[in-house]
């Protein structure tokens, strides 16, 4: 019998969250998952530590991540985008699988190094694109690699939130450059160009514009007020290595939308729409119809919804992290290759690099 994988988590906040249910969920739903011990969690603050290990349900905790990855058969890390590089490289150089959140890197030349220690290592090294494992999103690729929707001409991604729209909204990590490298670039546009990378193919160029729309922010808690250093919104029109056109966008500035990441592609034979804030449905227009219908996607033989529950009784945004999390951990637990990995990290962020290098040259920018 297989032993347990011993699981360190660094970072306890939403990520954290959101990736200790999917642990708890595995055993119950997919049975040939591999058994985890909820071992260590990593943080600064002992005190908030000791309450999410008792939330969370790890046995333990640490408050140096030196000291945990090669301890553990699997590290995670979900910290601030500015500690991805030195905790997952370090951990790879101990020869312990790494899931990291994404972007993978605040800087190219980060991710550059994150990748290949990776494939120096040669052991599964998993980033977080967790929407590709939503069942809608599965199928829609069996459609397009089974032809149904014949010779791809567009892709249109966008990721639109609002809780940015307020002046007043506390500054954050995730307002610095140093910190996050991108504003609502790299936070939403990442999941966007990596399901354009699946869906549809790789970029090849790109002209992009970033904005920012409030320059200072106030401080949580202090009488001042700190620079906003990354961009609130972007833009960008892409070409792709196939020939398909595209555009993307995100914004953290669209007022009324909470978590909007909507796809739109259309072929020669037909077409499909996306929406995360409809996770189980696929608008599908098939070949001789007269126009788009409703597809719910919640039947046993629908990607990975044999797992759940009766038919349209509909699944979650925390499904896809339970969906995630069981394709990594089996590749971890039987050698397997997993996708998407620090390469398809890598080749994301060569997009985010190429689009901000874009916006500042002002002109068309070929992604390397």
């Amino acid at each position: 019998m297989t032993a347990p994988l011993d699981i360190g988590v660094l970072g306890y906040r939403f990520m954290g969250k959101a990736h200790a249910n999917a642990f708890a969920r595995l055993p119950m739903f997919f049975e040939d998952a591999p058994e985890l011990n909820r071992e260590v969690i990593v943080g600064r603050d002992e005190a908030a530590l000791d309450d999410a290990a008792d939330r969370l349900g790890f046995a333990r905790t640490a408050t140096d991540w030196r000291d945990v990855v090669d301890e553990v058969d699997v590290f995670y890390n979900l910290g601030p985008n500015h500690v991805h590089a030195e905790p997952s490289i370090a951990a790879l150089e101990a020869g312990t699988p790494v899931f990291c959140e994404k972007p993978l890197a605040p800087t190219l030349s980060d991710a550059e190094s994150m990748a290949a220690a990776a494939e120096e290592a040669g052991v599964p090294a998993g980033i977080a694109f967790n929407y590709r494992f939503v069942p809608a999103i599965q199928y829609a690729k069996e459609l397009i690699e089974n032809g149904e929707l014949g010779e791809i001409h567009h892709f249109r991604g966008r990721y639109l939130q609002d809780w940015l729209v307020d002046p007043e909204a506390p500054w954050s990590w995730r307002n610095d450059a140093e910190m996050a490298g991108s504003g609502a670039l790299g936070d939403l546009g990442a999941h966007t160009i990596d399901l354009a990378r699946f869906l549809v193919g790789d970029v090849a160029e790109v002209s992009g514009q970033l904005r920012t729309f409030v320059d200072e922010r106030p401080v949580d808690g202090e009488d001042e007020r700190w620079a906003v250093t990354v961009d609130d919104a972007y833009s960008a029109q892409v070409a792709f290595d196939n020939g398909v056109m595209g555009t993307l966008e995100a914004s953290r500035f669209a007022s009324g939308h909470k978590n909007d990441h909507t796809i739109e592609i259309e072929g020669s034979k037909g077409g499909l729409r996306f929406s995360l804030e409809r996770l189980n449905e696929l608008e599908l227009l098939r070949e001789g119809s007269r126009g788009y219908e409703t597809v719910l996607m919640t039947d046993p033989d629908d990607p990975y919804l044999d797992h759940w529950w009766p038919p349209g009784h509909v699944i979650g945004w925390e499904h896809t992290f339970v969906h995630e999390n069981y394709e990594f951990l089996r590749s971890v637990s039987t050698g397997n290759e997993y996708h998407p990995d620090f390469g398809d990290g890598l080749a994301v962020q060569r997009v985010l690099d190429a689009i901000q290098r874009s916006d500042e040259q002002g002109e068309r920018i070929s992604v390397d």
